[in-house]
């Protein structure tokens, strides 16, 4: 597991948080995120640099922006209610983990291995809509 860095490649042209291809995982506290992250490397076959903690700091800093919810764009889809949420969590302490899982299969595969392991919001981002995962 790598600690979280925004990539450019990860915001829209409006620079709204888009991370095409990746899962994007809330947990109450870092210990369940961490443990989350080991049973997808021992278990999953995950390898460490497809997985990214997500701190609230990281959250707040780079995914919602310096001073909150006001510098999220307005948006045609979902991205924006979508930041929206992940900034409630981490002003409540959530952790994230990012799992790159480009395929459908790969996101599958992931949430059921993570079934039960203590998911308070998921999101998979695809190219043209945003999916909640269900854990």
């Amino acid at each position: 597991m790598k600690p979280f860095q925004l990539d450019p490649g990860m915001r829209t042209m409006r620079g709204v948080f888009y991370p095409t291809g990746w899962l994007v995982l809330m947990f109450a506290g870092e210990q369940q995120a961490r443990e989350a992250a080991k049973l997808l490397s021992d278990q999953g076959g995950v390898a460490d640099t497809d997985v990214l903690l997500v701190t609230p700091e990281d959250f707040r800093r780079d995914i919602v922006g310096a001073t909150g919810d006001d510098d999220i764009l307005p948006s045609a889809g979902t991205e924006g209610d979508t930041v929206r949420k992940f900034a409630q969590f981490a002003r409540e302490g959530h952790y994230g983990l990012m799992v790159h899982a480009p395929k459908g299969d790969d996101s599958d595969r992931i949430v059921e291995l993570l079934r039960g392991s203590g998911i308070t919001f998921g999101q998979k981002y695809r190219h043209l809509v945003i999916e909640d995962v269900e854990a």
